[in-house]
């Protein structure tokens, strides 16, 4: 599928929102972690970091260690959350993105990360963001993206249709999810453009969200 055209109009009932490349500009910090955790394993940084966005950490791990436990996946997962939570040098918001969020006050929207509730709540800090009430993190799921279980949780709590909800997304993990989750999905970035969104932004700025009469959104994309 290639990617709309910009302008564009979308309505929806609801919006997903991805964080890390998509609210939050993180890139930094996963560098450094990743890089080093390839650099343990013997493994190229650049091959890992194909691999690694938009999944949580025990999924990355077991593509990139095919038959390694599941177990040491999980306890390696857990270390490297730790650090990640701890490393917030150069999270910045992803540009638009705060007045993006500003315009969602009070229009149905989620949070839908592979970050866990510690890691979430300290790259929206550091990047100056107010967390959605709706969240849904790694805790919440069984299954990392690009497993839809975690679009389709945030449009069940906050109970619209998946078909009436529009994924905003940077990888292709969570591209995959959004459209196995059957919702339309708006790419942000230039990671996003390869894996055909259903339209795409260079970033936040190009995003302006209108309220409508019975609760609807409308997504003016120029």
């Amino acid at each position: 599928m290639t990617a709309t055209t910009v302008p564009t109009v979308l309505t929806a009932r609801a919006l997903l929102l991805d964080m890390d490349g998509t609210l939050v500009n993180s890139d930094a910090v996963v560098e450094r972690i990743w890089r080093r955790w390839a650099e343990r394993h013997g493994l190229d940084g650049d091959e890992v970091m194909k691999v690694v966005h938009g999944r949580q950490g025990y999924a990355s791990m077991a593509l990139l260690l095919p038959g390694r436990p599941m177990e040491q996946n999980h306890a390696d997962n857990a270390r490297m959350l730790a650090e990640e939570t701890a490393d917030v040098d150069g999270v910045v918001p992803i540009p638009g993105a705060p007045e993006f969020l500003a315009s969602l006050r009070g229009l149905p929207h989620a949070l839908v990360t592979s970050a866990d509730v510690p890691l979430s709540t300290a790259r929206m800090a550091a990047a100056g963001l107010d967390l959605p009430d709706v969240r849904v993190t790694a805790e919440s799921v069984g299954a990392s993206k690009p497993d839809p279980e975690g679009f389709l949780k945030g449009a069940a709590e906050l109970g619209v249709a998946p078909a009436d909800c529009v994924v905003f997304e940077d990888s292709g993990a969570g591209i995959e999810a959004g459209r196995s989750a059957g919702m339309r999905v708006v790419g942000v970035g230039g990671r996003a453009g390869i894996h055909g969104p259903d339209v795409l932004v260079r970033d936040l700025r190009q995003v302006r969200v209108e309220g409508v009469a019975g609760g609807g959104i409308r997504l003016i994309i120029a």
